[in-house]
């Protein structure tokens, strides 16, 4: 027979919730809400780092990308241009593309921020950020990698770069920000995804609107990029 409590119910079992997408293993609600306070936190301590951004670009793509590879040294060229240029260059502070990008604006002298993720084996941050912050929670984290970008560039990545990438087309499509250019570098990765989006989601716009097509770039070099980001004003091209 189950023991109860003094107060005549069962004791009060570990259980799951959902809080604004994370899975919190709770015991009594004042554990929810301490929770909420660390998410505030997060967001408040991601926002008084970026306040302070002007001109900036966000750097998508795998954290499994090594130095020596082409789109590794493709994302360090294009990111010490940018940042030559004055941008400033922002990451998820991790290995692969993010410290390619992270990497190539520190070595040009700019601003290179990383806004990396607590994970128990997988993301070590990198060493070539002038500011970081580190997250618990990855919704807090994708919000502030969006807020003060004036564009997203897209190298190849899994499924953390593809989630990515349908965040933001949905947050400009359903118009919760406003269009920004949205690159996607290396023709060979992007392109069958991109075919996919024209071929099955778009015919008939049963499943999104042909025009949505129009809010992404698909190039295949950082001299193309750096092209588009340096042009006034910005604005996403027909793939």
């Amino acid at each position: 027979m189950e023991p109860f409590s003094e107060q005549g119910k069962p004791p009060r079992v570990a259980q799951a919730v959902c809080v604004a997408g994370e899975r919190i293993d709770v015991t009594t609600p004042q554990d929810v809400s301490w929770r909420i306070f660390k998410i505030l936190a997060e967001f408040v301590g991601g926002f008084e780092l970026l306040r302070q951004v002007d001109l900036a670009v966000t750097f998508y793509g795998s954290a499994r990308t090594k130095p020596g590879d082409p789109y590794y040294q493709s994302a360090y060229r294009l990111a010490n241009a940018l940042a030559q240029e004055g941008f400033s260059i922002i990451t998820g502070g991790g290995t692969g593309i993010m410290e390619a990008a992270n990497r190539g604006a520190f070595e040009a002298g700019g601003t290179s921020i990383g806004l990396n993720i607590r994970l128990p084996h997988e993301q070590v941050g990198n060493r070539y950020t002038t500011h970081s912050y580190e997250f618990h929670y990855f919704f807090v984290r994708k919000v502030l990698l969006t807020y003060a970008s004036e564009a997203f560039v897209f190298y190849p990545g899994g499924f953390g770069t593809l989630d990515e990438l349908a965040e933001i087309l949905t947050l400009v499509q359903t118009k919760k920000v406003q269009p920004l250019p949205i690159i996607l570098v290396g023709k060979s990765h992007w392109a069958p995804l991109v075919a996919w989006m024209r071929e099955t989601l778009a015919p008939g716009n049963r499943f999104i609107d042909r025009a949505d097509l129009q809010l992404l770039t698909l190039v295949d070099s950082e001299e193309e990029a750096f092209d588009m980001l340096t042009r006034s004003p910005l604005a996403p091209h027909t793939p």
